[in-house]
């Protein structure tokens, strides 16, 4: 009984003294928490090693799960190599679509680009891409020297 009584003062003097319970602001958070309703199958992409000069994309899958169409308010890259293209109907509920991510390919070297997706108003979800440029050759072909010598 002495137990009880004193988590009773605890609860009491929380209560008094204004402060928030933990467990009703956890209740609080979950009621006011809005359901996710856009999956992505996969939310990276490693392209590999890339031509330089050659723009590469890569589609991405995602559904929505929820039970109202789904509109995506703005897909924005993180540069302007990167190009994301997305249809501006809303997706029908248990619908699919896709998000189509172009790179350019022109800076030699290492990059990891982020795509994010703004929808329903408040909500957003990230996309990253990968990959490395290296610098092609010259020509197609390496110079053959015996073709000058079949030509004299």
């Amino acid at each position: 009984m002495l137990i009880s009584f004193g988590i009773i003062t605890v609860v009491a003097v929380e209560a008094q003294n204004g402060q928030p319970n933990p467990t009703e602001l956890k209740a609080t958070a979950a009621a006011n928490a809005k359901p996710e309703v856009l999956i992505l199958k996969e939310t990276t992409h490693n392209f590999g090693k890339i031509p330089q000069g050659r723009p590469t994309t890569y589609t991405f899958e995602i559904t929505n799960t929820g039970k109202e169409p789904l509109r995506l308010d703005n897909v924005q890259a993180s540069c302007g190599c990167t190009t994301p293209e997305w249809s501006k109907e809303p997706i029908a509920a248990g619908a699919n679509a896709t998000i189509k991510v172009g790179y350019n390919a022109y800076a030699e070297g290492a990059f990891n680009k982020v795509v994010t997706i703004f929808y329903n108003g408040t909500q957003t979800k990230t996309l990253t891409i990968t990959g490395e440029v290296y610098k092609s050759p010259v020509s197609s072909a390496p110079e053959n020297a015996s073709v000058q010598f079949l030509k004299q």
